[in-house]
């Protein structure tokens, strides 16, 4: 018999890997971990719940736009803020689409502190299609796969056969596949040698190579390692995006997906540096949002420090710039765009931009039409 895919390896499912070449890429990401958290101890409730709810709009928006399926930001934001009890949410529409990712996720994250069971499992699923279908075909929600076919990943080809990519196990079989696994994400643990990070890694690879649904694998799969990040950090608490970091690698993930279950080969070390590697760039894209928003606290403490008669309008054209930062907003500020910003007259936007320079918050260059204002960042007291 030749064996082709990871699941017909002799000795599956003892996957195995090399922890001296993890190593290095566990300490990586275990200091930007230690630097998210210590940062965030930092952050005000206020700042805290922003990140928080920044943290679950990009996770739901990225693992749909791996999987080719986009959600409208807007509204994902809405739904994750109703979930997070912040007041501005209740005003937005509900979208099916964005409600039904985030209830996979709030799930799979919500239930850190439980063993998962395979009704877990079918509970996501089913509220991930709660129609029953994926686009107009029906399939088995909430349930493993049952059709005889043959579950294959491909692409189809015009006038060729289709490039498959990948098999998974027979459905007859998928029942006790997923059995074992879900034993041994139950029981194995730091206490049995296994780093929180390397168990997700590995909890996903294995999840994917039994396809154990008709559809929406990936992002079950993606949610099961996020709960098992929300182990190892024993907490529900949002603060980065692992899928965001996914999506903006799609073409490396799926490679190193095939690479790891394509081959009869039980040794994943490379699955476990790269998947790691992409842990470590979460934690230090939320740092990096950690920074901005301690930067902008700052920002605001220096200047209302200095008890300026700021116009309502004033403060949001400073707020506007302040976004834009580090790169700038886009082509300066001018008087026209403060018009379109704040609704103010053109003549006020003038005396307000006027003002602002004089005040040393704008730095203004140009004449006339070509007169452009760019916010000053006052220089921070490091003693």
């Amino acid at each position: 018999m030749r064996f082709m895919y990871l699941w017909q390896t002799p000795g599956w499912p003892g996957l195995t890997w090399d922890a001296n070449a993890l190593t290095a890429p566990l300490a990586r990401a275990r200091l930007a971990q230690g630097r998210m958290l210590g940062l965030a101890g930092s952050l005000g409730m206020v700042d805290l719940a922003q990140l928080q709810l920044s943290g679950w709009a990009q996770e739901a928006v990225a693992t749909a736009q791996i999987e080719g399926e986009v959600l409208q930001i807007n509204s994902v934001r809405a739904s994750a803020a109703r979930r997070l009890g912040l007041a501005h949410a209740s005003a937005a529409a509900r979208d099916a689409r964005s409600e039904a990712t985030l209830d996979v996720l709030q799930a799979a994250v919500g239930q850190w502190d439980r063993p998962l069971a395979e009704e877990d499992l079918f509970a996501w699923h089913a509220a991930l299609f709660p129609t029953g279908r994926s686009g107009l075909t029906r399939i088995a929600a909430g349930e493993w796969r049952t059709h005889a076919e043959p579950m294959q990943i491909v692409t189809p080809r015009i006038g060729k056969p289709d490039l498959v990519h990948y098999q998974a196990p027979l459905s007859a079989d998928v029942a006790a596949h997923m059995h074992v696994l879900l034993e041994w994400f139950n029981t194995v643990s730091v206490a049995h040698g296994i780093d929180g990070l390397v168990r997700a890694a590995v909890a996903h690879l294995w999840f994917e190579a039994i396809h154990p649904f008709e559809d929406g694998n990936g992002r079950i799969g993606r949610a099961l390692a996020e709960l098992a990040l929300a182990q190892d950090m024993r907490s529900d608490k949002r603060l980065f995006s692992l899928s965001a970091q996914l999506a903006q690698h799609r073409a490396g993930y799926y490679a190193q997906l095939q690479a790891a279950t394509g081959h009869a080969r039980l040794d994943i070390t490379p699955w476990l540096q790269w998947f790691t590697g992409r842990i470590e760039d979460a934690f230090v894209a939320a740092t990096q949002q950690m920074q901005t928003a301690l930067a902008r606290n700052l920002y605001w403490a220096q200047v209302n420090g200095r008890q300026l008669d700021l116009s309502a309008s004033q403060r949001k054209a400073l707020a506007r710039l302040l976004e834009a930062q580090p790169e700038g907003f886009a082509g300066g500020m001018s008087t026209e765009k403060y018009v379109n910003l704040t609704g103010t007259s053109r003549a006020t936007a003038y005396r307000e931009l006027t003002q602002l320079s004089e005040y040393g918050l704008l730095a203004r260059t140009g004449q006339g039409r070509g007169t452009r204002y760019a916010l000053v960042i006052p220089a921070q007291d490091h003693a």
